[in-house]
């Protein structure tokens, strides 16, 4: 059974011992951040996390309790997922990738569960649902009613940092879910941080440009099942409804509410949702703001998002997160999605083995890709193909390695790299959009990228030297060893 909502999972993960309840009051003005760096960087937290997840009971100006970390952790996003490994998930995509078109009856009676399965995934539209329990409007609107953060001493102001914003594409209708955050400017606005490249902003200028004094609506959910809240940052095809892959992700479907002010659909088992405008003709300044890079992104102009109306249960609970000097919670959202999407990149590039993108990467400035070369260049054009993928058009370095290498094992990496790599021969620039995040590129959204052939170098490739084997020690000697280990007596204190 799928998560019924965001308290659910809260409960499943205290079951676990993957939570800690804070009933001190902390303010979420700097305070509740500093308490989720300081327990992210304890030297004692479980390996493969950034510490426990964190419900703050009081936040100190709020009636609301505030939850933190929640998926700052492999595990957690193995329990998010309910499966016990996230390879099961990716194993699910990759069964569905593999269907073919059936040749013959036999093929289609097989085809039959799974188109069947795939159909039970579509959003199902309800009358209502829990996200209306209590519904304000006008006036009765405050923003600051919520444990809203300010991360760190220089942001702009307060920050909604884990909103699902819900928008339909002018032209088509077709609904997108975003994750964009957004600085609460006063009890009934804040910024809408549509990066150049986000759909988004691709919404607001096709509106823009049949009606430049027009609006676009807008909804904004914060907090759901952990399925649902993460399909905002799944790269996912554009052609692809988000809520029927949350609906994959969870095997149930998202059952959908409408929403009082405008004609979008909402999670019904939302815990806040905020109805609203974006209007086309007013832009405000946004930032700065302390990012996942762990420098702060400048002030920019962006649009500005007006709130009239707020639905909600009656005590919900608000999902946040921190950015800021990795690893934080975001790594481990990030390291789910590499894994569970790896088929993907496999099914379009079947000799890449594996990618990694380590915590220090802050996600598109380093990938690793380690692959079965089998021709001259391959290795370029694997950087090549990367670069035209979705959001890994940002990826500013890539590292290609051959199939032996162990990439999670970044040692190994830096090692193998530097000992193949011919600087002159093997690094390739290449010009193109960047991350709007990016402070150092040379203007903003547009810049250079560089990959790095670390492949053993063929005759093929203009390479006529010998290329030495690796030393390893061989198979008999070491089982020899293996008989004798405990007489040696090493082991002893």
């Amino acid at each position: 059974m799928a998560y019924a909502d965001l308290r659910e999972f809260v409960k499943r993960l205290e079951k676990e011992g993957e939570l800690k309840r804070i009933r001190a009051e902390v303010d979420p003005v700097l305070e509740i951040a500093e308490v989720a760096q300081r327990v992210a960087r304890d030297a004692k937290r479980a390996p493969n996390s950034v510490g426990p997840a964190l419900l703050f009971e009081r936040p100190k100006g709020s009636r609301h309790p505030l939850l933190i970390n929640a998926f700052g952790g492999v595990r957690r996003m193995a329990l998010a997922f309910e499966v016990e490994d996230l390879d099961e998930v990716a194993a699910r995509i990759r069964g569905f990738l593999a269907m073919e078109t059936p040749q013959g009856l036999f093929d289609k009676i097989k085809m039959l569960p799974k188109l069947a399965e795939l159909g039970s995934f579509f959003p199902r539209s309800v009358k209502s649902g829990a996200c209306k329990e209590v519904i304000q409007k006008g006036s009765d609107v405050n923003l600051f009613d919520f444990p809203i953060l300010k991360c760190w001493p220089q942001d702009g102001g307060r920050f909604i940092t884990f909103p699902l914003v819900f928008t339909r594409n002018p032209e088509s209708g077709k609904r997108n879910v975003g994750m964009y955050r957004m600085q609460v400017y006063d009890e009934r606005t804040t910024g809408m941080h549509w990066q150049t490249q986000k759909h988004g902003a691709e919404h607001f200028r096709r509106a823009k440009a049949k009606d430049p004094e027009g609006r676009i609506p807008v909804s904004v959910v914060i907090g759901a099942d952990p399925a649902t809240a993460l399909a905002g940052m799944l790269p996912i095809p554009p052609d692809l409804d988000e809520m029927m892959f949350a609906g994959f992700l969870r095997r149930e479907p998202v059952e959908m509410a409408p929403c009082e002010t405008n004609d979008l659909e909402v999670p019904a088992n939302a815990e806040i949702v905020l109805e609203g405008y974006v209007s086309l003709n007013e832009m405000r300044t946004e930032g700065p703001f302390g990012d996942h890079t762990g420098f702060y992104s400048l002030e920019g102009e962006y649009p500005a998002f007006h709130v009239e109306c707020v639905t909600r249960r009656k005590e919900p609970i608000y999902l946040t997160t921190v950015v800021g000097p990795p690893p934080q919670e975001d790594f481990y959202m990030g390291y789910a999605v590499e894994r569970v999407f790896l088929p993907v990149m496999k099914m379009q590039y079947p000799e890449i083995v594996d990618v990694a993108m380590p915590a220090e990467g802050i996600f598109h400035n380093l990938m690793i890709v380690a692959i079965r070369k089998s021709y001259p260049g391959h290795a370029r054009k694997i950087m090549n193909a990367i670069w035209s993928l979705g959001q890994a058009m940002f990826t500013k370095v890539i590292v290609v390695v051959d199939h032996d290498v162990n990439i999670h094992n970044y040692s190994e990496v830096v090692w193998k790299t530097l000992c193949a790599l011919d600087p002159e021969r093997d690094v390739q620039f290449s010009l193109g959009p960047m991350d709007t995040l990016d402070h150092a590129a040379r203007m903003q959204d547009f810049g250079s990228k560089m990959g790095i052939d670390a492949t053993r170098k063929w005759v093929s490739e203009g390479f006529t030297r010998p290329w030495p084997d690796e030393i390893l020690m061989d198979e008999v000697t070491k089982k020899r060893i293996d008989a004798l280990w405990k007489s040696l007596l090493l082991d002893k204190a």
